[in-house]
């Protein structure tokens, strides 16, 4: 049994689909023991054109919580990395999301 357990909320090939073509998925949760965490899995290309048009737009650029980069944001590489996070600490690190959430799906 995993310490760990990985939620798509949108878990269909469409959403593998756009998310490897966009560069990012914000719908990736992660429950251990009772607590969820939400991660913002992005690509680094994702990011730069993120970073560029919020500098153009305000003048800075500030990071998602949470943020995770990748090298291609599909679901086999998203499972791989929080694998590794989790057995490096990572979530130690992270505030639990409101678990009512998972209350409405």
């Amino acid at each position: 049994m995993s310490d760990f357990t990985v939620i798509f909320t949108d878990d269909t090939e469409l959403a593998e689909h756009e998310a490897v073509n966009k560069g990012y998925r914000n719908d990736v949760f992660v429950k251990i023991q009772e607590d969820y965490y939400n991660l913002k899995v992005y690509d680094i290309v994702r990011l730069k054109q993120d970073f560029d048009s919020e500098v153009e737009a305000y003048g800075y650029y500030s990071a998602e919580p949470n943020l995770v980069l990748v090298t291609e944001v599909n679901t086999d590489n998203v499972m791989k990395i929080i694998a590794q996070l989790y057995e490096d600490g990572y979530f130690h690190h992270l505030k639990p999301v409101d678990k009512k959430i998972f209350d409405l799906v």
